[in-house]
């Protein structure tokens, strides 16, 4: 029986230990950097979300790809979440959702899934205009 500890992977981080493709997200409003964000745009990765992720760092996110619905049923920690329409603008916010909730805006394109605090620390509102830059 092997009894090694299994190590948790990070936001981003394939089985196969190759990181995904990380974009820097700025709001363009406040002038505050959000977080590195990787993309979730398929049906498996925005199927997984960060299930199975013990935390998340502050500067760490998911941007999900199509998306207007997210649940945190199953998760460990609380998360901000951001939806944004197709011109990245922000159309809700909620922060500190905790785990086993459900969250919905059916105008929104896409989601972020921030770390919680995230909102609150770059004054980040309905309106704003963000921006995606690689890494």
């Amino acid at each position: 029986m092997n009894l090694t500890k299994r190590r948790s992977r990070h936001v981003g981080e394939h089985r196969s230990g190759k990181p995904d493709v990380c974009l820097r997200i700025s709001n363009l409003t406040t002038q505050a950097e959000l977080a590195c964000v990787v993309v979730a745009n398929d049906g498996a990765k925005r199927r997984k979300g960060l299930l199975g992720h013990k935390a998340l760092s502050a500067t760490e996110g998911l941007w999900i790809v199509p998306c207007e619905a997210v649940h945190t049923f199953g998760m460990r920690f609380p998360i901000d979440l951001v939806y944004l329409d197709r011109n990245k603008r922000v159309k809700k916010v909620r922060s500190d959702v905790p785990p086993w909730r459900l969250s919905v805006c059916v105008s929104a394109h896409s989601v972020l899934e921030l770390a919680a605090g995230s909102i609150r620390r770059t004054r980040t509102k309905p309106g704003d205009s963000l921006e995606f830059s690689p890494v």
